[in-house]
């Protein structure tokens, strides 16, 4: 049922994306760029978007393409994570990332590009809300993108690397790296409806727990799952010394953290239950889908 649902966001992101590059003037870059948008992935935090939108009513067409830009950025911030420079990660997804495959020149620029087309999308017709709100939009996911979300955290990330770091410390780390992209689509259904700053602020909040779920149980992938289940080579954090959750509380007490977290976020929820359902096994899927 749920990879289903996460098929048809796919299916249907993937066509809007190969239409909107499609109308474009064509360009060296652009192979590259489809290299790493269409690679795979499963649109977690584009079904994020939607189950929280559902839960105010919004339209699915206008969600696919505010996500269209979601995934965009999660696109670049993946080619740059595996630069050289960066994780040096040579598989992505199963497959060579993309500095291996067209060079690092190339990547770095079909990810900047990638992270640009993002505020196209959000600026386009295509996207049919108002004109304020679409500058929201897009300065929420800049902040989300730059030196106060994934930028951020990614250097912290490797500043943090082979030194004793604090739970709270990592924690911010995570939630800059991972997190703050998954409070955009939280926060972005709740700006669409002219929602006050307190309960954007409160979905803001709910996004960085669900963005710090997803990026512990990752490194739990890491830590004891294959590359199959990954997509690319596992048991790099700890032969780097990342600072981790579980480098820090070990194995288990995070496999422990994890479930606390989880049941943090579904209390936040219950009040919107039954609709919050979708949400719900959502959360349920980024945990359990490693089976680490």
């Amino acid at each position: 049922m749920m990879k289903r649902k996460l098929n048809k966001i796919a299916k249907d992101t993937n066509f809007f994306l190969r239409r909107f590059i499609a109308k474009q003037k064509k360009s060296n870059l652009i192979v590259a760029m489809k290299y790493g948008l269409f690679s795979g992935g499963k649109k977690i935090r584009s079904k994020i978007l939607i189950d929280v939108g559902s839960l105010f009513k919004l339209d699915y067409k206008t969600l696919i393409v505010i996500g269209a830009a979601v995934e965009c950025i999660h696109a670049y911030s993946l080619i740059h994570d595996d630069l050289p420079c960066m994780d040096d990660d040579s598989i992505r997804r199963g497959k060579p990332s993309a500095h291996i495959k067209f060079g690092e020149a190339t990547a770095v620029l079909a990810g900047n590009s990638l992270l640009t087309m993002a505020f196209e999308i959000l600026s386009h017709r295509d996207l049919r809300i108002s004109e304020k709100i679409k500058i929201d939009l897009i300065n929420k996911i800049s902040e989300s993108s730059g030196h106060l979300g994934i930028a951020g955290g990614q250097y912290l990330d490797l500043n943090y690397e082979r030194k004793k770091i604090s739970q709270k410390k990592i924690e911010e780390m995570e939630i800059k790296k991972t997190g703050k992209l998954f409070s955009f689509c939280c926060a972005a259904p709740l700006i669409i409806k002219k929602k006050n700053k307190s309960d954007i602020k409160k979905f803001e909040n709910i996004g960085a727990d669900i963005g710090l779920l997803f990026q512990v149980a990752d490194d739990l992938i890491d830590y004891k799952g294959s590359l199959l289940v990954a997509g690319k080579k596992t048991g790099k954090d700890k032969k780097k010394g990342k600072a981790t959750l579980i480098s820090l509380l070990g194995y288990k007490n995070t496999i422990k953290y994890a479930n606390n977290l989880l049941l943090k976020i579904n209390s936040k929820l219950k009040r919107y239950e039954p609709k919050s359902k979708s949400l719900s096994e959502t959360l349920d899927y980024i945990l359990d889908r490693n089976k680490w």
